[in-house]
């Protein structure tokens, strides 16, 4: 199903059938979890079960990094998991998220009261905060203080119960997702492989996270109203509907989609802040960790534009999309040639009716490295799409001689030199 939905787009098959074949370098493992502590292991395996795509990048980071971002990442989803639970009452909620990151130094402590998908990180929290312990000191505190401000900002605004200006919006976007990209940098920046610049410009980093975030936010807006998480700003929707709710109603649609127009312009305008953070990085395992997200951000910004869809269902890139961004993410050249791609895409659709079109062309623009000019899209093999088009023919037909040689023998006998013939099977 991945290859036929990227028949028209012959670098993804392309892709695809490098990934499924001999992978790629930019997300291969660099860890032997049979070598592991069990306990260590066991926090991978949740990692996978919780983020199979976030598990792969940050088993590809470098030395010691890649068990910290492991860690850090099981702590904020299971802070997470707490705050997405709708069983769960609002004042024990409210408690248990402000008191959170004090759990991480209580031996054995767990919670077993969570209905939620990811309840297991709860269920086992014992085993990561056992983990978080034997961390480095500088690792400990970063991880610590982001739970705690994180889990602070989730309360306050659940109290809340209404995201309701633009400003607001900015500022929940940073109590979940701002918060771990400013405790990311300073984990690189600790670990010895970032120059401190990266860890204290906070604004970067801040933006980092807001732009994931906001992606998020947009593409889950049906799964989460229907279940009454309601995170779309009302300053936005109050100006296409009566109710956050309201703009899944088909009679609505075209205010809706025209409110979903003005959040992804004001989420594309963190582009040149993503750029310029990622043009800072050094590390390669750093940079292929932090830019994948942020390509794939890009990607379903674009697919959700416009789109009518995103009320109804939760819209996603091709599987060969991904896994093309994947092999394109180890330099900043390439990654602009994919923001530029995706940002032309988008500026193709505004609708010329839209109110915020001018807006969006701005965000666009600025978002923009080739200003106005013609994008080339490279595939990680480095060679163009027509190579890659005749290479996936000669890819085919190689494969398809050898079915026939195995499977039909005298059949490819009949059609070949008779001094080729001794080298196939025997057909009896």
């Amino acid at each position: 199903m991945d290859l036929v939905k990227s028949l028209p787009h012959p670098e993804e098959i392309l892709a695809l059938l490098k990934f499924k074949t001999i992978g790629c370098s930019t997300v291969n493992t660099k860890l032997n979890l049979k070598k592991m502590d069990p306990d260590m292991r066991r926090c991978f395996e949740y990692l996978k079960m919780t983020s199979r795509s976030f598990c792969a990048v940050i088993m590809a980071l470098d030395e010691d990094l890649r068990y910290g971002v492991c860690i850090y990442y099981l702590v904020l989803r299971a802070l997470d998991t707490v705050e997405d639970d709708m069983t769960i009452a609002l004042d024990t909620k409210c408690a248990l998220l402000e008191t959170f990151y004090q759990k991480l130094n209580v031996v054995g402590w767990n919670f077993n009261n969570s209905k939620e998908k990811d309840r297991m990180v709860l269920d086992n929290f014992q085993i990561i905060s056992s983990e978080f312990r034997k961390l480095s000191p500088a690792f400990q505190q970063i991880i610590s203080g982001s739970c705690r401000d994180m889990g602070s900002g989730m309360a306050q605004f659940l109290k809340r119960k209404v995201i309701d200006s633009m400003t607001e919006w900015d500022e929940y976007c940073h109590y979940v997702a701002g918060l771990v990209g400013i405790g990311l940098s300073r984990l690189f920046v600790a670990s010895g492989l970032e120059e401190p610049i990266v860890g204290s410009d906070e604004r970067l980093a801040n933006s980092m996270g807001l732009f994931l975030q906001k992606t998020n936010i947009i593409r889950d807006f049906q799964e989460d109203t229907v279940q009454d998480r309601l995170f779309w700003p009302r300053e936005a929707w109050i100006k296409y509907g009566a109710s956050q709710k309201s703009l899944l109603s088909p009679s609505n649609m075209h205010n809706s989609v025209a409110c979903l127009n003005e959040l992804v312009t004001n989420a594309i305008q963190h582009i040149p802040d993503v750029l310029t953070y990622l043009g800072r990085l050094k590390n390669q395992s750093v940079f292929n960790f932090c830019a994948i997200p942020q390509m794939m951000a890009i990607a379903t910004l674009e697919r959700c534009y416009n789109n009518p869809d995103v009320f109804r269902m939760n819209v996603k890139i091709r599987k060969g999309e991904a896994v093309l961004m994947i092999g394109n993410s180890t330099s900043i050249e390439l990654v602009k040639e994919f923001m530029d791609k995706y940002c032309l895409s988008i500026a193709r659709k505004v609708p010329e009716n839209d109110r915020n079109a001018s807006a969006t062309r701005v965000a666009l623009q600025a978002g923009l490295r080739n200003k106005g000019g013609a994008v080339v899209v490279h595939s990680f093999l480095g060679i163009p799409r027509d190579g890659i088009f005749y290479g996936l023919i000669l890819l085919m037909g190689w494969k398809y001689y050898l079915w026939i040689k195995d499977v039909k023998p005298t059949f490819l006998s009949s059609f070949i030199p008779r001094r080729w013939a001794y080298s196939l099977p025997d057909s009896r």
